[in-house]
């Protein structure tokens, strides 16, 4: 109890800072946090110690919709509107992006090349495994699982379970027959 207490006194404490907080929310420290202001918290949203969360360009920005549980050492970076619906759950040491890094110039440094910006989206109630990486262009729809240490790179359909690296479609729910069936790497069920 006595923590939950604490947790909404810094939420307090945080909330002016942000582009939105909505209570109760909680964010652990230590935290590293670049673009407050292009930051919108919703409501019941626990991002435990450890995360970094940033915003680059003018454009950019990172939406936690309501009752989003996110566990230690999370890593998210933004460059356009990147948006995590509401009832997620992203496991520890997860990150995401919207960023990709040009890298055609030989003999140029990767940082000195143009940044490339393609849209990331988490859908409603999707799990994001331990150690998972969704890159620059990953769509997932509801209800998606991705596996720990997966590398998600492409757009995936609502109700799907996705492994690997790079990761596919391995099951998905079949809606007819009520369960959850295995399927190719295309989701066409077996």
């Amino acid at each position: 109890m006595v923590d939950k207490i604490i947790w909404a006194i810094r939420g307090l404490l945080y909330a002016p800072f942000f582009g939105a907080y909505g209570l109760p929310s909680y964010i652990g420290k230590p935290i590293f946090i670049s673009g407050f202001k292009k930051i919108f918290i919703g409501k019941k949203v626990r991002i435990y110690p450890g995360a970094r969360i940033e915003v680059h360009s003018n454009k950019g920005s990172i939406i936690f919709n309501n009752d989003i549980s996110i566990a230690q050492n999370f890593h998210v970076i933004s460059g356009t509107k990147l948006v995590i619906e509401s009832h997620v759950t992203i496991s520890a040491n997860v990150f995401i992006t919207n960023i990709d890094h040009e890298y055609q110039e030989i003999g140029k440094h990767i940082l000195k090349q143009p940044i490339l910006i393609k849209k990331t989206y988490i859908g409603k109630n999707c799990f994001i495994g331990f150690g998972a990486v969704i890159q620059a262009g990953t769509i997932l729809g509801e209800q998606c699982v991705v596996g720990a240490n997966s590398v998600v790179r492409g757009d995936f359909p609502d109700h799907c379970v996705v492994v690997g690296a790079p990761a596919k479609i391995v099951k998905r729910y079949d809606s007819e027959r009520k369960v959850w069936r295995k399927t190719n790497s295309l989701g066409h069920f077996l």
